[in-house]
């Protein structure tokens, strides 16, 4: 069966949801980011994109290249409440959909075109978007989530625009490859040092060359530089979550230990989403008194994966739980409505020296063990 896929990508989307708060960004280059020239950019404006600015740049290099810019320390609680908005647009009007990261969604509508025309459906679906969110958005219409995800770039911005089947491979053929999805700086470097620029290139080398150049992922690379990709869109539900507990071997008032497991479960969940590349929406703590009563605490928190965010939720919740002068047997952490997204520390307060020292620390966790390195504080015995 001939699939239908949509890939929708709401637009500069931090600079969109300021543009809402306050029209008189709009039109001006807008910067967003740690207030200080030691942060980074987390966003900015297409504007601001024409000076050479782009995410994840030093903001004093930000500063010296585009000096008119509008700056704005950026607030992560509005950004989370629009995504969330926009989710549930899209929510109500498709059977099935994919929330691949706080801006960015998949569509899969094979079928639908036996009772409407999908790219019709498609069209009213973003108009109803902008409509009741304010936020624009692009998208494309396509064959497979690889086809549509670069489609949309090209619909950019406030756009959309359909790649017919059949087409996927001649659409692909003249881009850079620095276009496809997956291919990273090294990878892209290593290819263009070969003469390959373009993903016409890049489908003209047999598969096994490309296995022995790049591994298992060489293959695919192949396969995608030819316009197939199966991957499916996965069904998104806000119920998948990520926890730890510990049941202690004698229970405990001990409140140094109990803060101690706190942070490592914390410090362990953290961890784990950023594994897996993804960012959560909420966080729970458990509670378990010697008596058997178990009572629990959840709140809702900007999309994160950040050690710093998660500890301080968990230790608030854990404060209001923790009523009853009478021994603990029971802790445990647990972080629910979970999006794909990278993010290592708070977004708007990084600095590029945090940054590092994130990056640094989950690399030897990888290297060495998740347990290698932990906070001191974890280490305190009951």
């Amino acid at each position: 069966m001939e699939r239908h896929i949509v890939h929708l990508d709401l637009d500069t989307f931090f600079v969109s949801v300021e543009r809402l708060k306050n029209e008189a960004l709009k039109g001006k280059p807008v910067i967003i980011g740690g207030s200080s020239d030691r942060g980074v950019v987390a966003s900015c404006s297409y504007e601001a994109r024409k000076f050479g600015v782009h995410s994840a740049m030093p903001m004093k290099l930000a500063r010296r290249l585009c000096p008119s810019a509008f700056y704005v320390k950026g607030d992560f609680d509005s950004y989370s409440k629009s995504s969330r908005l926009v989710t549930e647009v899209i929510q109500e009007q498709v059977p099935l959909m994919e929330k691949a990261s706080i801006d960015e969604f998949y569509i899969d509508m094979t079928g639908m075109d036996r009772f409407f025309g999908c790219e019709k459906f498609t069209k009213e679906l973003r108009e109803k978007i902008v409509k009741e969110s304010g936020l624009p958005i692009s998208c494309a219409l396509a064959v497979n989530k690889l086809v549509s995800k670069v489609a949309t770039h090209d619909a950019k911005p406030n756009g959309q625009t359909t790649i017919p089947f059949g087409t996927e491979k001649p659409y692909l053929a003249p881009l850079p490859i620095r276009r496809m999805p997956g291919i990273g700086e090294k990878t892209s470097t290593l290819l263009e040092r070969m003469g390959v620029e373009n993903i016409r290139l890049l489908s003209e080398i047999p598969p096994r060359m490309m296995q022995n150049l790049l591994g298992k992922w060489g293959i695919d690379l192949s396969r995608k530089a030819n316009g197939i990709d199966e991957s499916p869109v996965i069904p998104y539900t806000e119920q998948k979550s990520i926890g730890t507990e510990n049941t202690f071997e004698t229970d405990t008032i001990d409140m140094a230990f109990l803060n101690s497991q706190l942070v490592r479960m914390t410090e362990k969940v953290g961890f784990e989403l950023r594994q897996k590349q993804k960012l959560c929406g909420c966080i729970t703590v458990k509670l378990r008194y010697s008596n058997f009563d178990t009572v629990s605490r959840q709140c809702m928190i900007s999309y994160t994966s950040s050690d710093e965010v998660l500890l301080q939720r968990a230790k608030e919740l854990f404060a209001k739980l923790y009523d009853r002068r009478m021994l603990v047997r029971l802790v445990g952490v647990k972080v629910s409505h979970l999006v794909q997204g990278c993010q290592q520390i708070d977004l708007f307060q990084d600095t590029e020296e945090g940054v590092n020292l994130y990056q640094a620390i989950d690399w030897i966790k990888n290297r060495y063990g998740e347990k290698s390195l932990t906070r001191a504080i974890t280490l305190t015995r009951a």
